[in-house]
């Protein structure tokens, strides 16, 4: 029997931190339970695309994903559409401009500077 390759290992192990089915995390992630399946039975490299729509499932970043240690996210910290947005958009920013975005929403949100 071959060993489960590293990627798919990591699937699993952040399958069990959640308590996570396969069909679970096919709902997750939008892809159809047949392909993640199917993944796991012929012990198959994901896709990059499907490894995307994993992380996204799992509501990681690629770089999360492939670093030593993912930090877990509780079920009840989940981002809508918008906040990844905002996100993305933040990390875009150099070092200067987040600082005045942050300042900006600390105002709009009447939290002191």
């Amino acid at each position: 029997m071959t060993e489960i390759n590293e990627t798919l290992q990591k699937i699993n192990e952040l399958m069990k931190e959640r308590k996570w089915s396969y069909y679970r995390l096919a709902k997750e992630a939008g892809i159809p339970y047949s392909s993640l399946n199917s993944l796991f039975l012929k012990n198959n490299q994901p896709t990059i695309s499907t490894l995307e729509k994993i992380c996204e499932g799992f509501h990681i970043s690629m770089s999360e994903f492939f670093a030593s240690k993912t930090p877990y996210r509780p079920e009840s910290y989940r981002f809508s559409k918008d906040e990844l947005d905002m996100i993305e958009m933040y990390r875009s920013l150099n070092k200067s401009e987040k600082k005045i975005v942050v300042s900006y929403l600390k105002g709009f949100c009447h939290i002191p500077l």
